[in-house]
C-alpha cells in the first residue's frame, strides 16, 4: 500500500533571500534520493516559511522493488586456475556479490570470455530507506552558515525540530540532538505547537496555528490584500516581484496594511523615497492614476489584524526617520559642486592594484572617444560624451549615494541636471551602469551606450592587466557580467565593433601616458579576446542556436564582434536549406586541404598565377573567387555567405578534375594558394569544418 512522506525542518528565522533557493534545493535532493533508491512516487510539493523547509511526497510504495542485475567479473583465464578450479579471484568476486560459484556463467565480451553472475537484491522497506533523509538534511548548502552550542556542525540557522512521517509513522533518525517526531510549531506569537496524526494534515493543521506554509498561497494573499486597497482608492501599487518575493519570505501569516507619511517629503526625488521604502523598510510604493507618487505605502505584517493601528504607527515612525535622513542628504548634496566631487575622487581607490576612480575616469574618457569615433558618433555627441566621462562618477562621494548605494547613477543624473549639465550628459551618467544585471535594461542613448561600454571595457582590460582574471566560479569584480553587458549593448545598437583593433588602439593610447592613466595595459590583454568571445557564446545560447553553430562562429577568424552575431543568425536561418549540407561539405573540404598548406604557404602572400592552371575547372573557380574577393571586405555577411554558397558547383567541379597535391611544387603551391584564399573568406564567417551536417 502506497504512503505519503512528510519532512519538515524547523529552524530559527532564515534570511529571506535564502528561503526559496533552500526549498528548491531540498526538493531536488529528495527527488534524487528517491530515484537513486528505487522508490517511486506520484507527486512532490514543497513548502517554506522563514522558520521551516518542508516537502511532501505522495504515493511512495511500502518497500523498494526487488532488483536483478547481471554483474561482470574477471576474465575466464583469471577465474580458473591451471587445473580448471575456481581461483581466489573468482571466489572473492562471487562472495562480494552474495552468490556462489554455482551461479557463474561465461560470456564473451570483445572476443574475451568473462565470468558473470546474476545478483538478486531484495528491496528494503521504505521506512528503512527513508532514514537516509538525515543525509539530505545535513547536505543542504547555504551561502552563509553558523554553528551553535558545542557542535562543529554548521547550518543556515539552528535546527529546533524535525517532522518526518510516512503516513502516520515517525521515521526514526536524529540530527545532532534533534530527534524526529510528529510535532511542529505554529506561528511564533499567534500559534501553538501541533502534532500531526498523518502526513496529509500538514497544511491544514499549520493554517489553524497562523502559518501559511505554501509560499504561492502566501504571495497570493499579499497581492490580493494590496489590490483591495488599490481598488478602494484608485491607486496603482508597484508590486515589484523581487520585493514581493522577499516580503513573502519574511512572514508566515501575511496581513497587509496602508501607512502614510507627510506630503512635504514628496519634494524629494521619487527614486529616493521609493528606495527608502523598498530597500530599507520593505514597503511597496503607491502611485495615483496619473502615475504620481502618493504619500502612502503598503507594508506586510507577520501576523493577523489585531492592533494593526499600533503596527501602522510604528512603521510610519520608522519610515519618517528614514525620510528625514533622505531629505537632509538631498539638501546637503545640492550644495556640492561637480568639480569638488570629481576632485575628491582622486583620493578614492578603485582597486589598490589599478589606481583611483579619478584615474579610471581619465582612461574611460580616452576609451570612450576611441569607441565613439569607431561607431560613428557625431561631433556634438563626442563632445557630450567627453563631458560625461569627465564627471560621470562624481555622485559616488555624495551623501545620498553613501547612504543608498543603489542610487548611484540615478542621483548622478539628477544632480547633474540641477548643476546645469545638458540632459544628454546627465542621461549618460545614469545609463553608464546599465545593464546592472545580466538581462537588465540597456542604455537608450548612444552617448550612454558608449560610456557604458568604455567603463566596462576599462574594468576588463585593467583587471586582466594586473592578472586578476576570473577563473571557475571566482569572479569577485563581476567581469563576466560587465563583458556580457558590452556584448548586449553592441548587439542592441547594431554597431560594428572591431575589438582587436580597438584593443590595440586603447593599449597604445593608455600606455603613452602611464602617469596620467595610472596603469599599463598590455599584460594579459591577449586573453581578453577569448574572454569576450566566451560572453558572445553566452548570448548566442539564449537565442536557441545549435551548439555546433556557436562553436563554428566563435572560432571564426573574425575581428568584428557584431559580425559574429550576424554569422550565427545567418547559419541558423539557412541550416535547413537543401543546399546547406553540400555547400558546407564542399567548403569544409577546401578548409581541410588549406590547413595542410599553412606551413609552406604564407597566407598574406596569396598571389595566384593563372598561367599555371592546367584545366578549365581551375580557371572557372579562379574567375568566380576573384569576383567575390574584389567585394568581400565591403559586402555584408549575408552577401558573403551567399557568394560562398554559390561556389559549391565550381568547387565540386574543381576537385573532380584537379589533383591538388601533385609532384610539381609550383603547381601544387599555386593550387593551395587558391584554396587558402577561399578558406580565409569562409573562416571569416565561421569555422565551417566544425558544423555537424551529416
Amino acid at each position: 500500500m502506497a504512503k505519503d512522506l512528510l519532512l519538515e525542518i524547523g529552524l530559527e528565522e532564515m534570511p529571506a533571500h535564502v528561503v526559496t533557493p533552500s526549498r528548491i534545493q531540498l526538493e531536488e535532493k529528495v527527488i534524487k534520493f528517491l530515484d537513486e533508491n528505487n522508490l517511486s512516487y506520484e507527486s512532490v510539493q514543497t513548502f517554506s516559511t522563514p522558520r521551516r523547509l518542508a516537502i511532501r511526497v505522495t504515493q511512495i510504495p511500502e518497500q523498494q522493488e526487488d532488483t536483478e542485475e547481471e554483474v561482470k567479473g574477471p576474465a575466464k583465464k583469471i577465474a580458473l586456475d591451471a587445473e580448471g578450479n575456481w581461483s581466489k579471484a573468482a571466489q572473492g568476486f562471487v562472495r562480494g556479490q552474495g552468490v556462489s560459484t554455482d551461479n557463474i556463467v561465461f560470456k564473451e565480451v570483445n572476443g574475451v570470455d568473462y565470468i558473470f553472475v546474476t545478483k538478486f537484491t531484495k528491496g528494503k522497506s521504505a521506512m528503512e530507506v527513508l532514514k537516509g533523509l538525515k543525509q539530505i538534511i545535513t547536505s543542504l548548502t547555504f551561502p552563509v552558515t553558523m554553528h551553535w552550542s558545542d557542535y562543529d556542525f554548521e547550518y543556515i540557522r539552528p535546527i529546533h525540530w524535525i517532522v518526518a512521517l510516512l503516513d502516520d509513522q515517525v521515521i526514526p533518525f536524529s540530527v545532532l540532538d534533534v530527534v524526529t517526531g510528529a510535532q511542529s510549531r505554529g506561528h511564533r506569537f499567534l500559534g501553538d505547537d501541533i502534532i500531526f496524526s498523518h502526513a496529509n494534515q500538514y497544511e491544514e493543521k499549520l493554517k489553524e496555528q497562523f502559518v501559511i506554509v505554501d509560499p504561492l498561497e502566501r504571495k497570493k494573499m499579499i497581492v490580493d490584500q494590496a489590490n483591495v486597497f488599490a481598488a478602494e482608492k484608485n491607486w496603482t501599487i508597484d508590486l515589484d516581484e523581487k520585493l514581493l518575493e522577499e516580503v513573502n519570505n519574511l512572514v508566515e501569516y501575511p496581513t497587509a496594511f496602508v501607512g502614510d507619511f507627510d506630503e512635504k517629503y514628496l519634494s524629494v526625488p521619487e527614486e529616493i523615497l521609493i528606495t527608502s521604502m523598498k530597500e530599507h523598510q520593505r514597503y511597496f510604493a503607491i502611485h495615483n492614476e496619473q502615475g504620481m507618487l502618493m504619500p502612502h505605502f503598503i507594508a506586510v505584517r507577520n501576523g493577523d489584524s489585531v492592533h494593526i493601528e499600533n503596527v501602522k504607527k510604528g512603521n510610519e515612525k520608522v519610515l519618517i526617520a528614514r525620510l528625514e535622513d533622505a531629505e537632509f542628504f538631498y539638501s546637503e548634496d545640492k550644495k556640492l559642486s561637480l568639480e569638488d566631487c570629481v576632485d575628491k575622487l582622486k583620493n578614492v581607490t578603485f582597486h589598490e592594484k589599478i589606481g583611483t576612480i579619478y584615474e579610471k575616469m581619465q582612461r574611460v574618457g580616452l576609451i570612450g572617444q576611441i569607441i565613439g569615433k569607431e561607431v560613428g558618433l557625431s561631433d556634438s555627441e563626442l563632445e557630450d560624451l567627453k563631458r560625461a566621462s569627465e564627471i560621470y562618477k562624481f555622485d559616488l562621494v555624495t551623501n545620498m549615494v553613501g547612504e543608498f548605494p543603489e542610487l548611484q547613477g540615478i542621483m548622478g543624473e539628477k544632480y547633474a541636471l540641477l548643476q546645469g549639465e545638458k540632459p544628454s550628459v546627465a542621461q549618460a551618467i545614469r545609463e553608464h551602469y546599465m545593464p546592472t544585471a545580466s538581462e537588465g535594461t540597456l542604455p537608450e542613448s548612444s552617448i550612454g551606450a558608449v560610456l557604458a561600454i568604455a567603463d566596462k571595457l576599462d574594468s576588463v582590460f585593467s583587471f586582466f592587466a594586473v592578472d586578476m582574471i576570473p577563473s571557475g566560479s571566482n569572479d569577485p569584480y563581476a567581469l563576466r557580467r560587465q563583458a556580457y553587458g558590452i556584448i548586449r549593448i553592441v548587439e542592441n545598437k547594431g554597431w560594428d565593433f572591431p575589438l582587436v583593433k580597438l584593443q590595440l588602439d586603447i593599449d597604445e593610447a593608455v600606455n603613452a601616458d602611464i602617469a596620467k592613466f595610472g596603469i599599463q595595459l598590455k599584460k594579459g590583454q591577449a586573453e581578453v579576446i577569448d574572454f569576450v568571445k566566451g560572453r558572445v557564446r553566452q548570448l548566442l545560447l539564449t537565442k536557441n542556436i545549435r551548439h555546433d553553430v556557436i562553436d563554428a562562429v566563435i572560432s571564426a577568424e573574425q575581428k568584428d564582434l557584431s559580425k559574429l552575431f550576424s554569422s550565427a543568425s545567418i547559419l541558423k536561418g539557412h541550416i535547413q536549406d537543401k543546399d546547406f549540407r553540400p555547400s558546407v561539405e564542399a567548403l569544409t573540404r577546401v578548409i581541410n586541404l588549406a590547413k595542410k598548406a599553412t606551413e609552406t604557404v604564407d597566407e598574406n602572400k596569396l598571389i595566384i598565377n593563372p598561367d599555371l592552371f592546367e584545366n578549365d575547372a581551375e580557371k572557372e573557380l579562379y574567375r568566380e573567387v576573384s569576383e567575390i574577393a574584389n567585394h568581400f571586405d565591403e559586402n555584408s555577411i549575408v552577401d558573403n555567405y551567399n557568394a560562398l554558397v554559390s561556389l559549391r558547383p565550381y568547387i565540386e567541379n574543381y576537385f573532380e578534375n584537379t589533383m591538388v597535391m601533385v609532384d610539381d611544387e609550383k603547381i601544387k603551391e599555386n593550387r593551395l594558394k587558391q584554396l587558402i584564399q577561399i578558406a580565409k573568406m569562409a573562416r571569416s564567417i565561421a569555422s565551417l569544418d566544425l558544423l555537424i551536417v551529416k
